[in-house]
């Protein structure tokens, strides 16, 4: 049984469903975090403040890459995301460790009526530059490919990654000694869109030298463990 003044540690997607369904008049939080991220861990203190200010809230705390069924069920493609639910209904999603506007969405949804809910998997992200048009996002994303002679396009930062692809191939390039600059294409949508184009990748991140795509985690991985990545860096 879920405490009313505590999160719940989900553990697998049975008991996810069973305790959504439970009662579909809930108001339910979903946190997608991850242990080795910190703003994941600050951000779990707040969710747990929440649940003991709100015991009629059902927190949920979803490790998303060990339970990726639920987090690809929600587009979750970075941590720490927050959901906010009235039993199946999406209320509200909030991307990053943004405590006051998590903090404000349980608030509203706890205290008064229910608005009209976004629509799935609405996402906010940084404005573009005004009426970029095609050729200047494409001349803008080359000016950003060639920055530096390294370029790592990646979910978060170096520091604070927000998906364990980026996070696994940034600490690869550090033991690489590797010195690169890097891009967080969760901050600009036309961006990140545009580079799937450009060079043909879908995924991210996306390594980047001399301005060529090399390729994104697995491809990097596999050029370290044959050689071929040390050649690459030498022959640049």
């Amino acid at each position: 049984m879920a405490s009313s003044s505590s999160p719940t540690n989900i553990v697998d997607t049975a008991h996810f469903q069973a305790l959504l369904s439970a009662d579909l008049n809930r108001v339910s939080l979903i946190n997608f975090w991850a242990p080795w991220a910190a703003p994941c861990t600050q951000m779990n203190t707040v969710v747990a403040e929440l649940a003991k200010k709100h015991p009629a809230l059902l927190a949920l705390n979803v490790e998303a890459e060990a339970l990726p069924d639920i987090a690809e069920s929600f587009d979750i493609e970075a941590v720490p995301a927050f959901v906010v639910l009235r039993g199946h209904t999406l209320l509200a999603r909030i991307a990053g460790a943004d405590a006051a506007a998590l903090t404000k969405a349980i608030a509203t949804h706890i205290a008064g009526p229910t608005p009209p809910p976004p629509a799935p998997h609405a996402r906010t992200h940084a404005a573009p530059p005004a009426n970029e048009t095609p050729e200047e996002l494409e001349a803008r994303m080359q000016r950003l490919m060639t920055q530096t002679r390294v370029v790592l396009f990646m979910k978060g930062t170096p520091e604070e990654p927000r998906c364990g692809f980026s996070r696994k191939i940034s600490t690869l390039l550090k033991e690489q000694d590797v010195k690169f600059s890097h891009f967080d294409i969760l901050q600009d949508e036309d961006v990140r869109q545009g580079l799937k184009k450009l060079n043909d990748w879908p995924t991210f991140p996306q390594l980047i030298v001399n301005g060529e795509l090399v390729g994104g985690l697995d491809i990097v991985q596999e050029m370290v463990e044959n050689g071929e990545f040390d050649a690459v860096m030498k022959g640049t």
